[in-house]
């Protein structure tokens, strides 16, 4: 096959995935987990219920799916702040206030999304990955001399991510400003 017709191909299958994703996250969202049935999902997205399931075998492989490609986005949306800011603490700074922000956004999952979402082994991967990019941060800001070097950067990052997932359950966006003020300040250098 020409290389212009597998392309055209490749570009559909990979809409006709996103909007099924999206499609079930709205569903999902609106009426509970446990309401959202394929038949639902097709029929919202303009598929067939046999082309739904050459694509995926349930709703939650499908929001496992949805969940994967957030975290992909979130993680690639905290790499593009590093990369944006200045010095080694303000690029830290940047990167555990849009942490705080993404954690205060998933309450919007509600309990039975957010259980089935997080409770699973599927976002330890991505887990480790954070920890490993906090750390580096942390040691690189230490180094700089604007963060605590009497702590290791990987006991320091675990203290920021675990505070931090705090936001989620916090009311206001002022609120989760105040938590990043605090989890910033356990971060200096002792004086």
């Amino acid at each position: 096959m020409p290389k212009l017709w597998n392309e055209t191909i490749d570009a559909h299958r990979h809409a006709v995935r996103e909007a099924i994703l999206d499609t079930t996250w709205a569903l999902a969202t609106e009426h509970g987990l446990t309401s959202v049935t394929m038949s639902q999902i097709a029929e919202k997205t303009g598929i067939g219920r046999a082309t739904l399931y050459k694509y995926f075998p349930d709703v939650e492989a499908i929001l496992f799916a949805w969940h994967e490609r957030q975290i992909a986005a979130h993680l690639q949306q905290l790499v593009d702040i590093r990369d944006e800011a200045g010095d080694a603490g303000r690029r830290l700074d940047a990167v555990l206030e849009a942490y705080a922000f993404i954690a205060h956004e998933r309450q919007r999952h509600g309990a039975d999304l957010g259980a089935l979402l997080h409770g699973g082994g599927h976002t330890a991967h991505a887990q480790q990955h954070l920890q490993g990019f906090v750390r580096d941060l942390l040691a690189e800001a230490a180094k700089a001399g604007d963060v605590r070097d009497d702590v290791a950067p990987d006991e320091l990052a675990g203290y920021c991510l675990y505070a931090l997932t705090a936001a989620g359950g916090l009311p206001s966006k002022a609120a989760v400003r105040r938590l990043v003020t605090v989890t910033l300040a356990g971060l200096r250098p002792p004086r």
